[in-house]
């Protein structure tokens, strides 16, 4: 499918739960946010039928995300169910790395091929306090357990934050010369109200490459659509077993090449994650909805498409939380 701007989607991000076992400073705030009502959360089989049609219609990569997944029981299940979609050739997770080392196993045997595991410190008194929970060493043996079974390559999404971590920019990027890790700096984005989304927070990518170069000369590696693809310029010292990847979504818009539509837990498709428009299908889905009706709901969330977003520093693109919009 293509959007109004000529871009190929046919990536579905698809959320499949608003609950966390973190409380992330950047993602909501210390009592959490009101849970969305079980019974309007979609079911598992709901997802399934919309991840059909929309493969029906070119969709064929999927990434599972939440609030934490791994939150949600029965998730290997549903993996190996969206696993066996005809044309749906490429699966992968995001999540905190809390619960990922007892369940990488099973969800690679499921059909998962890759995670991505947010971790935004090394240090164990910053993780607690930006995730307001002492669990650093589970999100580690998640990321190690994560390599073992093959869930390659494993990402580390490290959110910049000027003031907080942007002193251990050396220390993520040693990590790809020791390990087949892609670590990837993000700058950080203004959604809901969180309280780090000020100017003073924000730390441009840009910023720290001459610190990364004088680490030693890096050399452009291009991804592949079988890696992933999605925004990431990547990077690699000589000798290298992983990478370095840089996502810009404020300083260099990457919206010209975006290729996804999110479906929240609650059902409703977003076109764009800083957007404000949304496609319900819950509620169609309930109400006896038709696969050609899906289809008809996912083209039109196709066709809001906006051409870019309109995110700034210091500036809230939109209220809903990112544990709510899946990231």
């Amino acid at each position: 499918m293509r959007d109004g701007f000529g871009r190929e989607v046919n990536y579905l991000r698809v959320s499949v739960t608003d609950r966390c076992n973190l409380r992330c400073r950047y993602c909501m705030p210390e009592q959490g946010v009101r849970p969305i009502a079980h019974a309007d959360v979609l079911r598992y089989e709901e997802i399934e039928r919309v991840v059909r049609v929309a493969a029906r219609l070119g969709f064929w990569r999927v990434r599972v995300t939440g609030g934490e997944p791994l939150v949600r029981k029965g998730l290997a299940g549903f993996i190996a169910r969206l696993a066996s979609i005809p044309g749906i050739a490429d699966i992968s997770l995001t999540t905190n790395g809390i619960l990922l080392a007892d369940a990488a196993g099973d969800l690679r045997r499921a059909g998962l091929r890759r995670v991505n595991v947010s971790l935004d410190t090394l240090r164990e008194d910053r993780f607690a306090w930006i995730t307001r929970r002492p669990d650093f060493g589970r999100a580690w043996a998640g990321i190690m357990a994560a390599l073992r079974e093959g869930l390659v390559p494993v990402k580390v999404n490290v959110v910049l934050m000027a003031g907080f971590n942007d002193d251990e920019v050396e220390d993520f990027a040693r990590l790809t010369r020791e390990y087949p890790l892609w670590v990837r700096f993000i700058e950080l984005m203004p959604l809901g109200d969180n309280g780090l989304h000020g100017e003073s927070g924000y730390l441009p990518v840009a910023s720290i490459w001459p610190r990364l170069k004088a680490l030693g000369p890096l050399e452009e590696v291009p991804s592949s659509p079988t890696d992933g693809g999605g925004p990431a310029r990547y990077f690699s010292y000589r000798g290298a077993p992983g990478r370095l990847g840089l996502i810009t979504p404020l300083s260099q818009h990457f919206c010209g090449g975006c290729n996804r539509l999110r479906l929240t837990s609650d059902g409703r498709l977003t076109p764009c994650l800083a957007g404000v428009g949304e496609v319900d299908v819950r509620g169609p889905l309930r109400a006896g909805a038709t696969d050609d009706d899906l289809a008809r709901l996912i083209a039109v969330a196709v066709r809001e498409k906006p051409q870019e977003h309109h995110m700034a520093p210091g500036q809230v693109a939109c209220d809903r939380q990112m544990s709510r919009l899946g990231g």
